[in-house]
This record gives C-alpha cells, sequence and structure tokens, in this order.
C-alpha cells in the first residue's frame, strides 16, 4: 500500500482542527491535532491519537490535558503548535483546576488519563472529561490538507 496515497484518502474526511494542552514540570505544552473523537458519554470519554516519535506522546502518558477545538481565526495558532512557531503571541495560557488551555478557543476538553493503548505508528491516549465549555463561534476546519472554513447555519 502507498502510504502517502492512504494518507491523502484519510485527508478527504473533514476534521475540525484542535490543539491538545498540557502542563510539566518544565512549563506548558501543546500540540494541533486533528485525530480526536468523543468515545463515550457515559463515562465521558474522548480519544487522542498521538505519533509514538514526538514528545507529545511522552507529555501525554499518564497526565491530564485539554483538547483545545480552535475557531475559525484561529489559523496561526494552528500552525504555531504544528511546529512553525510565531515570535508574536497569538495565545494567553490559562491554568484550570485539571491542566492548562488556551484563551479564545471555540471549546474546552478538560481530560484526566483514563486509558493508553498501542495504535501502530502511534498511541490512542483516552480521558475521562471533568469539565468542558464551549462556545458557538465558527470552527476552523481541515480538508485535504488545507485548513477550511465550515458553513454554519445556526
Amino acid at each position: 500500500m502507498d502510504v502517502r496515497e492512504f494518507r491523502n484518502c484519510m485527508g478527504r474526511f473533514a476534521t475540525g482542527v484542535t490543539v491538545v494542552t498540557c502542563k510539566k514540570e518544565d512549563g506548558y505544552h501543546g500540540f494541533t491535532a486533528n485525530s480526536f473523537t468523543s468515545v463515550s458519554l457515559n463515562p465521558p470519554l474522548i480519544l487522542v491519537s498521538v505519533d509514538k516519535k514526538t514528545k507529545a506522546a511522552e507529555y501525554l502518558r499518564n497526565n491530564s490535558f485539554a483538547v483545545n477545538i480552535l475557531q475559525e481565526d484561529q489559523h496561526a495558532v494552528a500552525m504555531h503548535f504544528a511546529g512553525r512557531p510565531n515570535e508574536d503571541q497569538l495565545f494567553d495560557w490559562h491554568e484550570s483546576l485539571h491542566t492548562v488551555k488556551l484563551d479564545r478557543a471555540l471549546a474546552h476538553i478538560e481530560c484526566t488519563p483514563w486509558a493508553e493503548y498501542d495504535g501502530g505508528d502511534h498511541v490512542l491516549f483516552l480521558g475521562e472529561v471533568q469539565d468542558f465549555t464551549y462556545t458557538t463561534a465558527p470552527a476552523l476546519t481541515y480538508y485535504a490538507g488545507q485548513f477550511s472554513k465550515l458553513e454554519h447555519a445556526e
């Protein structure tokens, strides 16, 4: 199987854009992820898939984290946490009871560790939702390798 073509095929699934954040002894950390999904309502569980080769996989191991769903105008924030740092301050950190999150996100989902599974070249982290907030602003989306806007009517 051609891995690049498989990736292109999977890119035909439009997703929201998130930044997963956590805190460790050495400070705050975050990474852009679109491999995120709800798993269960009772108990409330979510899943984040993280490449095993990244520092993010180590940061999340046995650690609380927040999934910050980005607003459509937060493209630069997504790029910052995708490894293209911006010298300008594009966001503010906010400490919460369980972890750290980004101000101005469309939604925040705060989690404590639930389980961790081998997912091939990724680690699947399940988090138990402890708290969440959301607004009704438009979401930043990702489709076919590009950021886009979601047409949405309330």
